[in-house]
């Protein structure tokens, strides 16, 4: 089964939210109205709404760093995160967690970082450099 990811969630401000997403994540906007904007998320929809954003808390403990709860993201390869990040910083978005690898030598490495949209929406990129590894165990 091939499926796409759909997630819709609130924030504060469309024009904010459109100067983010296309011009700092490199998103394509999609459909819209004066209340919501779709954006293409690297090939998942995204639908952010007008409204007051969930709360996140660093509650979410992986290894010795505890992440923001709730939040959500994407898997890459590691080239693709790598450009991606290299993006994020040079637009100086303030990360929650520093570009980083997780789990260096162990089953499941990966490269890692956390920061928040303008609404305070929490992201993680997720980086692997061998994708068969995103669920071994």
């Amino acid at each position: 089964m091939s499926a796409l990811f759909h997630y819709a969630y609130h924030v504060r401000s469309l024009e904010e939210t459109r100067d983010f997403y296309t011009h700092v994540l490199g998103c394509t906007e999609g459909r819209h109205t004066d209340t919501w904007v779709d954006f293409d998320f690297y090939g998942h929809q995204l639908s952010l709404h007008l409204g007051t954003p969930s709360p996140t808390t660093n509650t979410g403990k992986v290894g010795n760093h505890l992440v923001p709860m709730p939040h959500f993201g994407l898997i890459l390869s590691y080239g693709d995160w790598r450009k991606i990040a290299d993006r994020l910083e040079g637009a100086g978005v303030i990360f929650d967690l520093a570009p980083s690898v997780r789990f260096e030598g162990q089953v499941g490495e990966q490269w890692t970082l956390f920061f928040k949209d303008p609404s305070g929406n929490a992201i993680e990129l997720k980086g692997f450099k061998d994708l068969s590894q995103v669920y071994a165990s």
